[in-house]
């Protein structure tokens, strides 16, 4: 493979919202502005910080620090509990504003997404860096003028991702084969997205060191020597301005964990909350209409020591009873007494749902009603309104987390802020 840069005219939109999560709620509580702030899912001793505002970040504070270590670098560092309804919000209207301007919007994350405008940009009189400013006024007017975003313009997702982090907070650029080169010249390896510590170790064995040498490798260099597979002739196309990100992939696993706020090694605290763990993947599973025939169970201890449990069953389950008894028949098997730190599950070996099949056996049938008649409740009047009694203890200690990475399973985890 022997290509050049892609000459083709810029027309994806990256939008970013700058600290999404700290700047919601300095917009919505005024007196948090220009302070250095963090969210986290649930304070406690144990707790880190999953967002910090950009004052915050300006004085050394980092997503997953620890309370205690922001604390000695800022001791009047202000920290509050994830408040989803308000993301949801914020989310929502950063959504319909950017599907305003073309039907192809990808969200990406909570806080960023991809607007398209292959087929959409004829329509408009205007450039796109015209319409990225139109759009950060639409954000400060219609969510908040305490909100910002970071606009990234290029040929392909990666580079308008790339463009979109070149001036954070509140920057819009754009990437082409007219400046591709300068802009690289810029850059760390590690500035690239998708190359940490690992990939510029491996990359730096090839004699790669910058990006504009990354930029200059052959494709057999990279595919060969770097990353051992065709990821190299993806990365060989993506840093040209070639589109090969624009994949749905296939979900391969489901889970959910969960840092105790107690620790403890006793079971009449640890079953509820993972009794409730169980519930949660089993609401993912059928939100995606998928069946699994794998589970994982796994802690970490006080100790410092990990242990993990696995099992493939040789018929699929979905329901939430067999999630739970077949997860907690495996979990059962850790080492007893020691006091547990965190804990999750995970489902994986996943397959498309057969349930809209009647089965031939009346239990299963019964079943599967019970089941959907326990989620349409649940849908309609709020997350585990229903749920078993054991895992209700659960309910208000296990918060609700936001799935940063994601945006898939938002509205299912939003879906009880309706009532």
């Amino acid at each position: 493979m022997n290509l050049g840069i892609s000459r083709e005219k810029p027309q994806i939109m990256h939008i970013d919202l700058n600290s999404a999560f700290a700047t919601a709620e300095q917009q919505a509580r005024p007196s948090l502005r220009g302070k250095p702030i963090g969210v986290t899912n649930r304070i406690s001793e144990y707790c880190c910080v999953i967002a910090a505002s950009y004052e915050a970040k300006l004085l050394g504070v980092r997503t997953g620090m620890r309370l205690d270590e922001a604390r000695k670098i800022i001791p009047n560092f202000i920290i509050l509990e994830t408040d989803p309804p308000k993301y949801h919000h914020v989310y929502k209207t950063l959504a319909k504003i950017m599907g305003s301007y073309s039907p192809n919007v990808r969200m990406k994350s909570i806080d960023e997404g991809v607007i398209d405008f292959h087929h959409t940009a004829s329509l408009y009189k205007q450039s796109l860096e015209s319409i990225g400013y139109e759009i950060k006024k639409r954000v400060a007017s219609e969510i908040g003028k305490w909100m910002t975003i970071n606009i990234g313009i290029g040929p392909n997702m990666f580079l308008a991702k790339t463009a979109s982090n070149l001036h954070k907070p509140d920057g819009l650029d754009i990437i082409d084969y007219r400046n591709l080169k300068a802009t690289y010249g810029t850059m760390k390896l590690t500035d690239i997205t998708g190359i940490a510590s690992h990939y510029e170790a491996r990359l730096n064995a090839a004699n790669i060191f910058t990006p504009l040498d990354f930029l200059e490798a052959s494709s057999e260099t990279l595919k060969r020597l770097v990353f051992h597979g065709t990821i190299g002739e993806d990365w060989y196309l993506r840093l040209r301005g070639y589109e090969i990100d624009n994949i749905t992939t296939k979900m391969s696993s489901v889970g959910r964990q969960f840092v105790l706020d107690i620790r403890s090694s006793d079971d009449k605290l640890i079953l509820p909350r993972f009794h409730y763990l169980c519930e949660s993947v089993g609401k993912k599973l059928r939100f995606n209409s998928l069946n699994a025939r794998g589970l994982l169970v796994w802690a970490t201890f006080h100790s410092g020591d990990n242990w993990h449990n696995r099992k493939m069953f040789t018929t699929t389950f979905y329901t939430d009873k067999d999630i739970h008894q077949k997860a907690l028949y495996l979990f059962n098997q850790r080492p007893k007494g020691l006091i547990i730190t965190s804990m999750g599950i995970t489902c994986y070996a996943l397959e498309a749902s057969s349930r809209n099949q009647i089965s031939l056996f009346d239990e299963i049938n019964k079943q599967e009603k019970l089941t959907q008649a326990v989620d349409n409740l649940n849908d309609r009047y709020g997350n585990f309104i229903i749920g078993s009694m054991d895992s209700m203890q659960s309910k208000k200690t296990i918060k609700q987390k936001i799935p940063f990475g994601s945006t898939k399973y938002f509205e299912l985890l939003l879906q009880s802020d309706k009532h």
